[in-house]
């Protein structure tokens, strides 16, 4: 019974690493979550902070004009631009689950870029050519700059009156 104890406890601890040192087939991977929140922000915090790192490395990037909930923010790191070579010579991505900590990271990292945010929406505006826009709905995971969080967490009514008045500024 003790070593398959032991053997359960090394199997948890093999998992544990290997979730929070994920890697998508572009090879993309996060070396590391803080899933801690201290004090207020001056942005959503994310919907699930132990779920932090756990997202896929690959995702959308931007549009959409609203967000439903704020997953995470990451800092991506560059090899090529001074960061410490932690996933050979491709980039890869701290996560964080309150921005303050994301942006002193990032400010203080060689080869950091500034944080992004990694959102999910239920609810969004698809714009497959300049000025034709398509509400749409289902499940979707992608990455924003975090500017844009401000004023545009969707609300039951933020998709048909941005359809009344669409404009490529947004809410």
């Amino acid at each position: 019974m003790r070593g398959r104890s032991r053997a359960l406890t090394l199997l948890a601890c093999v998992f544990v690493v290997g979730a929070c040192n994920r890697e998508a087939p572009s090879g993309f991977r996060v070396v590391r979550a803080d899933h801690h929140i201290f004090g207020t922000s001056a942005y959503p915090l994310a919907v699930a902070p132990s779920l932090v790192g756990t997202y896929p490395p690959n995702s959308d990037s931007g549009a959409g004009y609203f967000y439903d909930q704020v997953l995470e923010y990451r800092v991506w790191l560059h090899p090529d631009k001074g960061a410490q070579p932690l996933n050979g010579d491709k980039d890869y991505f701290v996560a964080f689950a309150q921005y303050e900590p994301a942006e002193a990271f990032s400010r203080k990292t060689p080869g950091a870029e500034a944080p992004l945010v990694l959102v999910r929406q239920f609810e969004w505006i698809n714009e497959p050519e300049r000025g034709h826009y398509v509400p749409e709905k289902g499940n979707r995971v992608t990455e924003w700059q975090v500017k844009w969080l401000r004023n545009n967490m969707r609300a039951p009514n933020s998709i048909s009156e941005f359809m009344k008045h669409p404009t490529e500024e947004g809410p």
